[in-house]
């Protein structure tokens, strides 16, 4: 049905469950009275129905039951109930004077009460309009949630038709270079596993240590390329490569290696780098030596910035992260646990 598929608001809802209260009301008095006293009259009893429905579950309700002051809420009830009442009793019977009574009557005992009985009535089923506000409202939220999921399937495949298409064109212009220049086709290759893993394992929570060697590797060799003399460097490696932590993490230090401690025009670039387990937890240091001039004087380290507030989110204060210069040489050194 349309109202319960969402595509009315609660807002629209509650309205066309007012005006069908409206119809149903003037047609059950159509019967006994002319048309425009039936008409006055479903008026003010709708108006009066929601007055009591609204004023309990949007006032009374979580005013004062919500909030576990349940005496003043059985309190409140009744002096509402019975205020609406006796206001809808001296209206209905003012209009009834005034426009339709072939004599004026007298307010009674037993016309009031009558009006009170029937706000009761009505005040217990505004508990049952309000859970089917609430059951719209939810069903309407659970429909939003399917189609933002959906859009957002849909964007992830989308998003990776372009990446899987360049991989696989790379691929073909990996086989074509290997006949004519092997070691281009091997850049190529490496630049393909990097593009790879950025797709496939850095949206991950954790990744091997040997996948993120293996993307550190194939970095280093693609930045060789940019330099003119040969890079003394060396890469030891003391650790299990099957254990996992957080993509990403050892980069940084790999990039700042490269981006601020490399003078291409110098023979003597050093860089000495080491992964240890120990006692449980990972050791990741990087060494090379300081340029003679700053190649980026303007830097102001962001890149180490950003992942010590990333290490904060991952581990908060079980992580050691230091940065010193040792005469000529910069030391970055990175422990964290082992998951």
């Amino acid at each position: 049905m349309k109202l319960f598929s969402g595509k009315l608001t609660a807002i629209q809802l509650q309205q066309a469950v007012w005006v069908s209260v409206f119809v149903v009301i003037m047609l059950s008095l159509l019967p006994m009275d002319p048309f425009g006293q039936a008409f006055a009259y479903a008026i003010i009893y709708t108006a009066f129905y929601a007055a009591i429905i609204y004023g309990n579950i949007l006032w009374l309700f979580p005013k004062l039951y919500q909030k576990g002051r349940f005496v003043w809420y059985v309190l409140a009830v009744i002096v509402f109930l019975f205020a609406v009442g006796i206001i809808r009793g001296f209206i209905t019977l003012t209009v009834y004077n005034t426009f339709f009574a072939p004599k004026p009557e007298a307010m009674t005992f037993k016309i009031l009460s009558g009006f009170i009985v029937g706000g009761i009535l009505i005040f217990l089923l505004s508990f049952i309009f309000r859970i089917a506000i609430a059951y719209f409202d939810l069903k309407r939220q659970s429909e939003e949630i399917i189609v933002q999921k959906t859009q957002a399937e849909l964007n992830l495949l989308k998003s990776q038709v372009q990446p899987h298409f360049l991989f696989n064109t790379l691929n073909n212009i990996y086989y074509e270079a290997y006949l004519e220049a092997p070691r281009t086709a091997g850049l190529i290759e490496q630049l393909s596993n990097i593009m790879r893993y950025f797709v496939d394992e850095s949206p991950k929570q954790v990744v091997s240590i040997g996948t993120e060697i293996l993307f550190i590797e194939n970095y280093i060799e693609l930045e060789k390329i940019r330099i003119r003399y040969e890079i003394h460097l060396t890469f030891s490696n003391n650790c299990d490569a099957t254990l996992s932590i957080p993509p990403m993490l050892l980069m940084t230090f790999v990039e700042n290696v490269f981006k601020h401690g490399i003078d291409k025009s110098s023979v003597d670039n050093k860089i000495d780098i080491s992964l240890v387990q120990e006692n449980g937890r990972l050791i990741f240091t990087t060494e090379n030596t300081i340029p003679d001039v700053p190649l980026n004087p303007n830097s102001t380290g962001f890149g180490i910035e950003n992942l010590r507030k990333r290490l904060v989110l991952l581990y908060k204060d079980d992580f050691d992260l230091s940065t010193k210069n040792k005469g000529d040489i910069y030391v970055a050194r990175l422990n964290i646990p082992l998951l």
